[in-house]
């Protein structure tokens, strides 16, 4: 505990009189008792000579803190009063006061959804840290505030790592959140964050890692599982994981207007992909200065090479120059390799060496090309080095490694000077370039002959098309250093975008004009990336017109090229655009726009996929009819709905969480019209957690119509993860609700998602009761999807129940009904149970010919429950049939989806049937010797 007068430091003389202080700190501009000074310093035993020692330390802390007062003078800041005594100081010059301030300051931006605000104030409330508090102060008192403020501490540190994932910067509280980690083992709420950081960072593996740790830990320490928030994570990083088993390709894309280097290129065709068709040289290292270009060859020959490697592409950023982040380890970099091999994670051994071992035998038999790109050194690596024979290795360092004989090594330079001239007359125009030789000459020797530096110069000319090639050398005369502060610096960037800008605004041509405001306008939007028909629907133009502004962009190297159809800003760029946005966007149209954009499409999309749906009941959005994305078919809607997902989730939750009422009902709109794409596709934790969203704004709102939706998508959520109970409170909310509005449609569909969440529980008759109150009411509204609804709720109670004659009547009314009206989900469901009934009856023959059909229903519709279902059910029938091979068949489908699923109890099933199959086959492998049966 210090303190300071005029910058001068204050004795403040004992621990015990530090104590005092300490009490009286803690309550400015508040009476404090004698009594309790006394209690808070000594606790329930204090000395006989306690009163006349706070006396003491009374006036010793008043010398402290006025030194110029009299002896008997009266104390402008430790005043006596008649209580007791009062410590007349501002809370906010007191390091407590002030952190309490800002993260009070801090919760409202938070409300006003200023999360940059949000994420200044915490940084100042936490910059007040200087060590523990109140070290070395004794007493009841200290001991409770040193936990307490330590706990603030801890919140404020767990705000701030939501607050920049909200800002999509995960990567920078990383080191923070695994120290937090490491130090509150058992704190669960900072193992979520840091599982959702490493997620965003696109780091699932690891992010699986913390989970699994968290586990262990918890049951070691307490005996109890991860809580709900951890588990959410869980399958939330479970859902992005892809299962598939293709080969690996992992290369980083091309780079576009790619030149030079050429001699360099053709020694390293040579060297991995001999023309003789000879195995590749074991392992080649290119290295060099940073911003000399090794990613960038090593990145271009790989994808030249790569036909002659068609087991796959490995790549990894080693990360071994980058500041402020801890290099890769050879472990972590095997683990990783091993997982897109297809591994699971407890395969890796815990032992270097013998996780090495491992991936050594993975490697064994493949050819495939290995891209370690940023070596820190030969140390960092020498583990992953040892591959067998046909695998390609290509190594980048900044260091000069020598890691054996086997190897070949090649050094880049500075490019010479024809090659770099090439690459400006590529960049900026030929004529240009010719026609100053000696300016250019000058540009290349102030690059210092560095691809990197010379591709930002080429760019700059090519976004001035008026400069000569001497202009810009005397602005890099002027400006030296400029281009090494733009690859470490923050504002050294901000500066140079803010030139590329403004070169964008007061070009002649229109779309170097349109681009600029495209750059601005895309700063609105928080999503991962972004298409040309976003950027015109942001604009208010026709798409081409918008397209154009966007490679006008990434000419001008603000916007990058992504996933096909797709462009991307780097993170400096995007978090440059949004504060642009923030301080010239003033109107609320265009972001409505954006988000008009992606509600009419995925409502498009939705009704395309899933046509024989009810489609939710969307607030209004407002006026305009707006563009929309075109999908041709089911798959096609399908496969838009895979691509677009976390750029639709994104916008949803930055939509609700404005405190704009338009806005937000635009983001609650786009919410529902994701119901039936995260249901089909098994996106629990993003259903609930969306919903959870939009029944907030419907609160705020005062808008129950929103409420009465989003408590069903919500109960959806939780029963997809199992939640059964907490599925079934909601839904019984939803019910109350909907009979308080008088809306029976909403009735009638609720008591048949009652009657489902209980099917699901395995409360059989509850779920014929809610059936039977839901077919009522939808007869007599007519709604004929309800009454199937209703109807293959009952069929399959009655199932379980062992009522099979009634379960199959039903399911013909229901097959009939769903034929006549071509409702192919419900003919699929229909099929799914009549080969379920077989399955019962011991029909094997009969069952694979329904869960057959069911199956093509199934995928025709994009149910991947429903799928994993009659995979499940299509073994089992197999089995029946004696057929074990086509059994297990059907059970790995079945064990595939299940993984990409994510867990619950039908998944569960499909692991358990995948299980027997392969034990049955065991035993028949067992009981067969090579002549047959023994």
């Amino acid at each position: 505990m210090t303190g300071t007068r005029d910058g001068v430091d204050l004795e403040l003389g004992s621990p015990r009189q530090r104590a005092v202080m300490a009490v009286l700190a803690s309550r400015p501009g508040r009476v404090v008792t004698l009594s309790r000074l006394i209690g808070d310093v000594w606790g329930d035993q204090p000395p006989r000579s306690a009163e006349q020692n706070v006396y003491t330390y009374i006036a010793g802390l008043r010398r402290a803190l006025e030194p110029g007062r009299g002896r008997r003078g009266h104390s402008e800041v430790l005043a006596g009063t008649t209580g007791g005594y009062e410590l007349r100081l501002d809370p906010r010059h007191i390091d407590a006061g002030a952190f309490a301030d800002h993260i009070g300051t801090s919760r409202r931006l938070q409300e006003s959804g200023d999360h940059a605000g949000v994420l200044g104030s915490l940084d100042l409330a936490l910059r007040m840290w200087n060590g523990q508090a109140l070290t070395g102060i004794p007493g009841p008192f200290a001991e409770v505030e040193r936990a307490r403020l330590h706990e603030l501490r801890l919140v404020a540190l767990e705000r701030r790592a939501e607050t920049l994932l909200r800002l999509s910067r995960p990567e920078e509280d990383l080191l923070t959140l695994r120290d937090l980690t490491r130090r509150h083992p058992l704190r669960e709420r900072v193992r979520e964050l840091l599982m959702l950081a490493l997620h965003q960072c696109g780091r699932q593996a690891e992010a699986l890692e913390v989970f699994e740790e968290g586990r262990r830990v918890l049951a070691e320490e307490l005996g109890v599982d991860p809580g709900p928030g951890l588990r959410a994570c869980h399958a939330l990083v479970l859902g992005s994981v892809d299962e598939g088993r293709r080969p690996p390709r992992q290369l980083p894309r091309e780079l576009t207007g790619f030149a030079g280097r050429t001699r360099e290129a053709v020694r390293l065709r040579s060297l991995l992909a001999p023309e003789d068709g000879a195995a590749p040289v074991p392992l080649v290292v290119v290295s060099g200065a940073a911003g000399v270009g090794k990613s960038t060859l090593a990145v271009q020959v790989a994808h030249e090479v790569k036909d002659r490697f068609p087991d796959g592409q490995l790549f990894v950023n080693l990360r071994g120059a980058t500041p402020g982040v801890p290099a890769l380890t050879a472990h972590e970099v095997i683990g990783r390799f091993l997982r897109s091999l297809g591994l699971p994670s407890t395969a890796l051994p815990q032992d270097e060496d013998e996780a090495a071992a491992v991936w050594r035998s993975e490697l064994d038999g493949r050819r495939m090309l290995v891209v370690l790109d940023d070596a820190a050194g030969l140390t960092q690596i020498q583990p992953l080095l040892s591959a067998p024979r046909g695998t390609g290795l290509l190594v980048t360092s900044r260091e000069n490694l020598f890691p054996g004989d086997d190897s070949v090594r090649l050094r880049l330079d500075r490019m010479p000077h024809a090659e770099a001239a090439g690459m400006l007359a590529t960049l900026a125009g030929a004529e240009r370039i010719a026609a100053e030789p000696a300016a250019t000459a000058e540009l290349i020797e102030l690059c210092d002959g560095l691809p990197l530096a010379l591709r930002i110069a080429g760019a700059r000319l090519a976004d001035r098309p008026g400069w000569p090639v001497s202009s810009l050398v005397a602005r890099l005369r002027e400006e030296e250093g400029r281009l090494r502060e733009l690859e470490a610096g923050d504002l050294a960037v901000r500066s140079s975008l803010s030139a590329g800008l403004r070169s964008l605004r007061r070009s002649d041509r229109e779309t170097s004009r349109t681009a600029a405001r495209v750059l601005v306008l895309l700063g609105l939007l928080n999503v991962q990336d972004t298409t040309a028909e976003v950027a015109a629907a942001l604009l208010g133009t026709p798409v081409p017109e918008a397209e154009r502004a966007m490679e006008r962009l990434v000419d001008a190297h603000l916007l990058d090229r992504g996933r096909p159809g797709h462009y991307q800003f780097h993170d400096l760029v995007r978090l440059y655009a949004a504060e642009l946005a923030r301080e010239e966007i003033t109107s609320p149209e265009p972001l409505h726009a954006a988000l008009r954009y992606y509600v009419l499409s995925a409502r498009h999309a939705s009704e395309t996929w899933h046509p024989q749906r009810v489609q939710p009941s969307p607030p209004d959005i407002g006026p305009g009819a707006g563009v929309r994305h075109h999908v041709g078919g089911r798959a096609e809607a399908a496969a838009w709905f895979m691509e677009e997902e976390l750029n639709l989730t994104a916008a949803a939750a930055q939509a609700m969480s404005q405190a704009d009422p338009r806005t937000a009902r635009l983001g609650v709109a786009l919410a529902f019209a994701l119901l039936w794409a995260q249901e089909s596709t098994y996106r629990a934790v993003e259903l609930f957690s969306l919903n959870r969203q939009a029944l907030e704004v419907g609160r705020r709102l005062g808008d129950e119509a929103i409420g009465l939706e989003a408590l069903g998508h919500m109960a959806r959520g939780l029963q997809l993860l199992g939640r059964v109970d907490d599925a079934v409170a909601l839904l019984e909310d939803q019910l109350e609700l909907a009979k308080r509005l008088g809306d029976r449609f909403a009735e009638q569909r609720t008591l048949g998602n009652l009657a489902n969440t209980h099917l699901g529980g395995k409360r059989y008759e509850r779920a014929l009761h809610y059936a039977g109150r839901q077919l009522v009411i939808a007869r007599g509204l007519g709604s004929r999807g309800s009454t199937r609804y209703a109807g293959l709720v009952a069929a399959e109670a009655h199932e379980r129940l062992g009522k099979l004659v009634e379960a199959r009547q039903e399911i013909l009314d229901v097959l009939a009904a769903a034929e006549e009206d071509e409702d192919v989900l419900h003919q699929g469901q229909a099929q799914r149970l009549l080969g379920q009934l077989s399955l019962r009856e011991g029909d094997g023959p009969t069952a694979r010919h329904h869960l057959l059909r069911g199956l093509t229903m199934m995928r025709d519709c994009g149910h991947r429950l429903g799928e994993l279902r009659c995979l499940t059910g299509l073994s089992v029938a197999s089995r029946l049939m004696s057929d074990l091979d086509g059994a297990m068949t059907h059970a790995d489908e079945a064990l595939r989806l299940a993984e990409r699923l994510g867990d619950g109890s039908w998944q569960r099933q499909a692991r358990r049937e995948h299980a027997f199959v392969r034990e049955l086959l065991a035993r028949r492998s067992t009981a067969c010797g090579p002549d047959g049966p023994r």
